[in-house]
């Protein structure tokens, strides 16, 4: 027995409304997004909906090939996007992608394509038919986004006051150049300085007058580590700290020494008891050659201490890791 359903009037309807080609054509040019449909075999535009001249001002009737679609395409973009959607459709896999076109007066609007690929009866591709949409507005959001995420992640790097690199900054440095050093056998080398009697400093001048000699330090510290792979950071506090990669024995002490000059040069005041007359700082200086054993944070500890040698040896000198 046949199982017979009567069909719904309404669905018959509507089924022949949309048996027209010019309802379905009516349909598609009347929204925002364009449609297109390409021949697989000719690699040409069997159609595209109007609304292309009123996005990208290239009339209706100049889309013929794929090639006009890669033209008008920005050049840092075509080779990618190209590329991927000749592999995506080849496989026969419906897909996206999302570039910049070139208007008629030579701007930029982003698009995504969106593409389904038509495949015959014996799996061969037939052509390919999508919709190109307008993302600009989204692309600027999420430019706008990306911007603020990288300048939230730079402020999360940076120390507040002096503007240099916060301790959280250091520590991923060091992590990476010490990783390089035990690839390379190059050297590393730290300077760690810290000011002379700073609490006896703000005490006589204030915290704001401590805060302004801070920064003034940090930036001559700033001026001296001038390679790009040089980190300058506030390690705490007083104390400051200089990742030199590639940086020897010689090179360090080096470095060293101009900042102890440098922070001479300043003059910056001090009227604590007990002090010559301006500020100073104590250093210390290693270097390391890092083996498969060795660890960052111990090499750390170990310059730290020859700085507290520094200071207890009368301050105003720098103390070398032997």
């Amino acid at each position: 027995m046949n199982d017979l359903t009567l069909p719904d009037p309404g669905v018959e309807h509507v089924r022949d409304a949309l048996g027209d080609a010019g309802v379905y054509k009516a349909l598609l040019e009347s929204t925002k997004a364009i449609p297109w449909k390409i021949d697989w075999a000719s690699k040409r535009f069997a159609y595209i909906g109007p609304q292309i001249e009123a996005l990208l001002g290239w009339p209706q009737g100049s889309w013929q090939t794929v090639e006009d679609w890669a033209a008008r395409m920005h050049p840092e973009d075509r080779d990618r996007v190209v590329g991927y959607c000749v592999s995506q459709s080849q496989a026969g896999v419906d897909h996206e992608a999302d570039y910049r076109a070139m208007t008629r007066d030579g701007h930029y609007v982003w698009i995504r394509d969106v593409v389904h690929v038509v495949r015959r009866p014996d799996g061969e591709v037939d052509s390919l038919v999508g919709f190109m949409f307008d993302i600009s507005e989204r692309k600027k959001a999420e430019e706008e986004l990306l911007r603020l995420h990288r300048e939230l992640e730079q402020l999360s790097m940076t120390d507040g006051l002096t503007g240099i690199a916060n301790r959280r900054m250091f520590d991923l440095r060091l992590e990476n150049e010490w990783g390089e050093a035990r690839r390379s056998g190059n050297p590393l080398s730290l300077v760690i300085l810290d000011i002379d009697r700073f609490k006896q400093y703000n005490d006589a001048h204030g915290h704001v007058a401590g805060d302004e000699c801070l920064k003034r330090i940090a930036g001559v510290l700033r001026g001296l580590a001038r390679r790009p792979r040089d980190v300058v950071a506030r390690f705490g506090g007083e104390e400051f700290i200089l990742l030199l990669p590639d940086a020897d024995e010689d090179a360090a002490g080096r470095m060293a020494a101009a900042c102890v000059d440098a922070i001479a040069d300043l003059r910056i005041p001090h009227a604590g008891a007990g002090i010559g007359g301006f500020v100073t700082a104590s250093l210390g200086v290693g270097t390391a050659r890092p083996g498969p054993d060795a660890a960052a944070r111990a090499f750390v500890a170990a310059v730290d201490q020859v700085l507290y040698a520094a200071k207890s040896g009368g301050r105003n000198r720098v103390e070398v890791l032997e």
